[in-house]
């Protein structure tokens, strides 16, 4: 084969490739939001940036966008009772939680009983409204969390309380901690 027709079909597939790397890359990989233009192809000084502000006639640039950020996540309100613990080597606190016109209910946990648990969660709301879930509660000393789903606030937070019930799984189902949201603290009651 000809070594001239290989050269020229490497340098013909450069070229070609510049532009889809350029796009990879996007306008910003170099000189992010500094104005020059960046790019790959600025950076291997194959844009047309030249003149003022990175434009071929020189002229300057209209007045900037802003990109468009993460959005803005909306604050998480909560009201969450003590923290507990059972001398069976199980510590929890529960919380009702409000954010954006939701209310849910969660309870943090860490079981170091050496037994896995059963644990059930349950909100309640205005108007007799429950929400009630099961969470498998493993053995171990790592911190875990049980959360009910959200659903649409109705009444203010205050109406809302949350409690936690770990219990042994197995026939009687013997309770060893119950934690709650507006439970008093230890020595308050």
């Amino acid at each position: 084969m000809n070594l001239r027709l290989i050269g020229i079909g490497a340098g013909v597939l450069i070229i070609l490739s510049l532009p889809l790397a350029g796009a990879i890359a996007g306008p910003d990989f170099v000189g992010q939001g500094d104005g020059k233009g960046g790019g790959l192809l600025s950076s291997l000084g194959l844009s047309h940036a030249s003149g003022a502000g990175g434009r071929p006639d020189g002229a300057r640039p209209a007045a900037q966008t802003a990109r468009p950020g993460p959005a803005e996540q909306p604050r998480t309100d909560s009201r969450c009772g003590p923290e507990l613990s059972a001398p069976q080597g199980l510590e929890a606190q529960t919380c009702v939680l409000e954010s954006a016109g939701q209310t849910w209910g969660r309870s943090y946990y860490r079981n170091t009983s050496g037994r896995a648990l059963d644990a059930v969660l349950t909100v309640m709301g205005p108007a007799g409204r429950t929400v009630q879930i099961r969470c498998a509660v493993g053995a171990g000393d790592e911190p875990g969390l049980c959360e009910t789903p959200r659903g649409d606030s109705a009444g203010a937070p205050e109406d809302y309380s949350a409690v936690a019930e770990f219990a042994v799984p197995d026939e009687e189902g013997r309770l060893l901690l119950r934690s709650g949201s507006n439970s008093p603290g230890p020595g308050e009651g």
